[in-house]
């Protein structure tokens, strides 16, 4: 293994821009990379693709940043974007802070990504751009091949799976049908076709159904609008930020007590919680109520009472909604198999619900509209059924009622491996070079983010992204991609040097 490494990313969006800006700031000696994309959208993936700017990202710049270490990255980049160039940036009137464009996030996507493989290029490395999906992976000796759709096989030293979340799940055999939208991104191009008057019931009820919402009321949407899911819970709405420093429930504190072997019961990590919300001069009972009220509140009343604690001087909900990003894959390999199922049969919709808010002003307007009778939200969705050519039946637990378009914004399923991306991971599988976590996705070491198959890790395969969720319980938003991949372009770095140093081990 001498020489430069040469790696393989299979994915070409926000996951692979946090890798290769991780990859350009290591000090692998140089190699060759090479990025498996056939989406003409790189570096920008589903959400970020160049889009109506009324639709925004849901969190503020500081929390959007893909360089480790560098919080204020975005925020930079933004600010020069601003001096050279016309767009609608409002801050948001209830909180004051700037929630920006989900089209000009996906340039500083691509501006970040051909600016790392530059840096890359610079130190000597081969950087390539392969436009076609690949179909299977094998191991071959100490490297990994790759084969491509277009038949030709190429073998990597390592290879990082980075394949997205996937389109919304069609849960409801929809696909189709006439007036049935699967995937409301690029909004622009998939709604547009929506007439004015009709009436649109939107299945989900998390952000990207909120995405839609604001997209159908920017184009000034005449007919009602129903938000229906299963559950029929809205994300919580983001407040006013503070400043304040976690102390208790930290990444330094979980890696150490998992570098000891040591476990956390339930009981242990709700009284850390605890600490760190007394310690904070928080109510932890404000955030108990909080959590158990997501099903008995009525959605739309929930939404305007947390609209109105936008200012709350009370700061449990940021100290969790920046902790559970933060820690919870340091976290959740510590719990007990029996208290990793209460959570996700418990609490896990309302952890996500109140772990990704919307920003205020998106509050603001659903209830306006709700107000003004336009737009209602349901929960308990059994059925939805296609009448005609032009109508739908929608069955919930509350009764039925018809809608004249569907626009399709669940989440993925709980397996987390996108269709596009299923042929490769079944040859994963069915050569035991990868296992299936049994919460969804593919099983991987936490510290190192390898896949692993019976507890043992590969040094050559690696997962980053929505499908290691299983094993890490929060993944795709960017704060977390940003650590994956350093954990990543670290792992690769150390067993390079590794495996460099044996041959001059034996020789002595």
């Amino acid at each position: 293994m001498n020489g430069g490494s040469s790696i393989a990313v299979v994915g070409g969006g926000a996951a692979a821009v946090c890798l290769l800006d991780a990859l350009a700031a290591a000090t692998l000696a140089p190699g060759s990379l090479t990025v498996f994309e056939p989406s003409p959208h790189l570096w920008r993936g589903r959400p970020y693709q160049v889009d109506t700017e009324a639709l925004t990202i849901n969190m503020v710049p500081a929390d959007m940043s893909v360089r480790a270490g560098d919080p204020e990255h975005f925020a930079y980049w933004l600010a020069g974007r601003d001096r050279i160039a016309t767009s609608i940036s409002v801050s948001d009137p209830h909180s004051g802070a700037r929630f920006v464009a989900r089209t000009i996030y996906g340039e500083y996507l691509e501006n970040t990504a051909y600016s790392a493989m530059g840096r890359l290029r610079r130190n000597g490395w081969r950087v390539d751009l392969i436009g076609a999906p690949v179909t299977s992976a094998a191991r071959c000796a100490r490297r990994v091949m790759l084969q491509t759709k277009d038949g030709r096989a190429r073998v990597f030293d390592y290879a990082v799976l980075c394949v997205g979340r996937g389109a919304p799940e069609d849960l409801y055999s929809l696909a189709g049908t006439e007036g049935y939208l699967g995937d409301p991104y690029p909004a622009v191009d998939r709604l547009h076709e929506i007439g004015g008057d009709d009436h649109v019931a939107i299945l989900g009820s998390g952000l990207t159904a909120v995405d839609t919402v604001r997209y159908l009321a920017a184009r000034g949407h005449q007919g009602s609008i129903t938000m229906v899911s299963r559950n029929g819970v809205l994300p919580a709405v983001r407040q006013r930020q503070a400043d304040f420093t976690v102390t208790n429930l930290t990444q330094p504190r979980m890696r150490a007590l998992a570098a000891q072997g040591g476990t956390l019961s339930l009981a242990e990590l709700a009284a850390m919680c605890r600490s760190e919300l007394v310690q904070a001069d928080c109510d932890p009972g404000r955030v108990v109520a909080e959590i158990g009220s997501m099903f008995t509140e009525k959605p739309l009343d929930r939404l305007r009472r947390q609209l109105s604690l936008v200012d709350d001087t009370d700061l449990g909900l940021r100290i969790l909604q920046r902790a559970i990003p933060d820690t919870g894959p340091d976290v959740w390999p510590l719990l007990a198999e029996r208290d990793k199922k209460y959570l996700l049969r418990r609490h896990h919709r309302a952890l996500m619900s109140l772990c990704c808010p919307m920003p205020p002003a998106s509050a603001a307007l659903l209830l306006e509209l709700a107000d003004t009778g336009q737009l209602s939200v349901q929960g308990g969705l059994r059925h939805v059924v296609p009448q005609g050519s032009t109508r739908f039946t929608l069955t919930t637990a509350d009764g039925t009622f018809t809608a004249d378009r569907i626009v399709n914004t669940i989440s993925p399923s709980a397996q987390r491996i996108p269709h596009a991306a299923q042929g490769l991971v079944t040859s994963l599988l069915r050569s035991r070079n990868a296992a299936v976590h049994p919460y969804g996705g593919l099983a991987i070491e936490r510290a190192t983010s390898r896949l692993t198959v019976a507890g043992q890790a590969d040094p050559c395969l690696y997962a980053l992204g929505d499908l290691a969720a299983g094993a890490l319980f929060f993944t795709w938003g960017i704060p977390s991609l940003v650590d994956r991949a350093r954990d990543i372009a670290d792992a690769i770095t150390a067993h390079r040097a590794a495996a460099s140093l044996t041959p001059a081990l034996l020789s002595a």
